[in-house]
């Protein structure tokens, strides 16, 4: 704490005593009110610069000039410490704050101003990248700038590991996260500070992690930035199952969740969802096979049943009875495949109940494996009990579920993606984050399809990461 130097302080006090209208003996006692205790005479003394006080009573003698100034109004004596700003003048608290109150109220465009503005607290110059919804580029939010090819450009890289790095040109590179999810990269340029001191990059991880919170939160509210993140317009069954879907990545300190649907712009017939908890996470993938009319909503109202049961309460077993009885009731409807499983997160015992769709894979020490057959070929099926399907992972094993859509899709000659392709694609990704590895996975049956995809591609992806 900075103090006012004590000459300065006194003569400044015994100005505004001049202006007071107070008499010395005045002064004095209210002085001795407030707790001090030198004799008028030292105090005399003192505001003739003859003697010196102790910081405590140059502030009891400020104080009670200030009394009285209050009563008159002129400029008040300064105390030996000035009392401190409410808002910071530099440094990474002020540029928190700045993010802060300049995204107040503000529309979500507005939001790349706001964090330049926030950059300068740190003397840093910072611009602000979105996945595109394809997760192919990273779309730039100030004007004219280029995209960044996922796979290939420094920008990527980070966002794919979801990392921080330097390039050659001294840019930092950082991850743009609202909690675990991926929502682009933050190019940061200092204007003089090193970019590998590990106190910038955990100063610029605080405002990316803010960033990425508001940038989520404002995309419920108006259109400005998911603009930026569509390559093209989506029809109205994607719309539909988007605005259903949960974040794609998800995380506790026991669980990785990752998730990834394929068209983006054309999504018609999967949906997925989970649900994470400190002693379980649950999961589900719902299938409504080709991609045509009324697929869509098919699709929602199994997840919504699903979520029902969920939030009721209900088991593992009911919320596939409940799903079953709201497909039942909807006449004419495609039918619906999927799994729903329930893992513990404490011992690793993973349980699954599956309706035509295939069986999910676990893989462990690079080797990718099937849990277990579908019991039942569709989840409407009245009256029907099947059970449930046990086995226990072990620490750092990944569960895919994944649509028939990512097996099935074929290339021009006819030769379906695979279910080989498919372990072979997860054994050697096994190590890579469980949201890269459904984005890549998806990616790959996308190009094997050549853009063409009669089915939806959907994967969820967990890794079990007990403590």
């Amino acid at each position: 704490m900075r103090f006012l130097p004590e000459e300065e302080q006194r003569r400044r006090i015994a100005a505004c005593f001049a202006r007071s209208d107070l008499t010395l003996e005045q002064l004095w006692m209210r002085y001795f009110a407030l707790g001090g205790s030198l004799s008028l005479i030292e105090l005399d003394a003192y505001l003739n610069g003859l003697t010196t006080l102790p910081r405590v009573d140059r502030d009891m003698l400020a104080h009670a000039v200030n009394e009285r100034l209050d009563e008159t109004g002129p400029a008040r004596a300064p105390y030996s410490h000035s009392v401190r700003d409410a808002k910071p003048l530099h440094g990474p608290l002020k540029a928190l704050v700045d993010l802060l109150e300049g995204a107040h109220r503000a529309p979500p465009e507005r939001l790349p101003a706001v964090v330049a503005e926030a950059g300068r607290a740190l003397d840093l110059t910072i611009g602000v990248y979105l996945a595109d919804y394809d997760q192919r580029t990273l779309v730039p939010l100030r004007p004219g700038g280029a995209e960044l090819d996922i796979e290939t450009t420094v920008g990527g890289d980070v966002f794919r590991r979801a990392g921080t790095a330097v390039a050659r040109d001294g840019t930092l590179w950082t991850i743009l996260l609202d909690g675990v999810e991926r929502l682009g990269v933050l190019e940061i340029v200092p204007d003089d500070a090193d970019p590998d001191d590990p106190v910038l990059r955990e100063q610029c991880r605080w405002l990316a992690t803010l960033l990425g919170h508001l940038v989520t939160a404002t995309t419920q509210y108006g259109d400005g930035l998911d603009s930026h993140r569509r390559h093209r317009r989506r029809g109205s069954p994607a719309e539909l199952l988007w605005q259903n879907l949960p974040p794609l990545t998800a995380a506790t300190e026991s669980v990785v969740v990752g998730a990834s649907v394929q068209p983006a712009y054309e999504l018609c017939a999967t949906v997925f969802d989970y649900a994470l908890s400190e002693d379980r996470a649950q999961l589900a993938l719902f299938d409504a096979g080709v991609r045509t009319a009324g697929a869509n909503i098919a699709v929602v109202n199994a997840l919504s049943a699903y979520r029902a049961a969920r939030h009721g309460g209900a088991s593992l077993g009911e919320q596939f009875a409940a799903v079953a009885a709201e497909l039942d009731a909807l006449p004419g409807a495609p039918a619906v495949t999927g799994v729903v499983a329930e893992l513990d997160l404490r011992t690793g015992v993973l349980r699954l109940l599956g309706a035509g769709q295939p069986a999910p894979l676990v893989v462990r020490g690079g080797e990718a494996l099937p849990a277990a057959g579908s019991a039942a070929t569709r989840f409407a099926t009245p009256g029907a009990r099947f059970p449930a399907t046990e086995l226990r992972l072990e620490p750092g094993d990944l569960l895919a579920l994944y649509s028939r859509g990512v097996a099935e899709t074929a290339n021009r000659a006819g030769e379906p993606f695979g279910r080989d392709r498919i372990a072979r694609h997860l054994g050697h990704a096994a190590g890579e984050l469980p949201p890269e590895i459904a984005r890549r996975l998806t990616r790959a049956v996308l190009v094997h399809g050549e853009d063409e995809l009669r089915h939806d591609a959907g994967v969820l992806i967990a890794r079990w990461v007990p403590r």
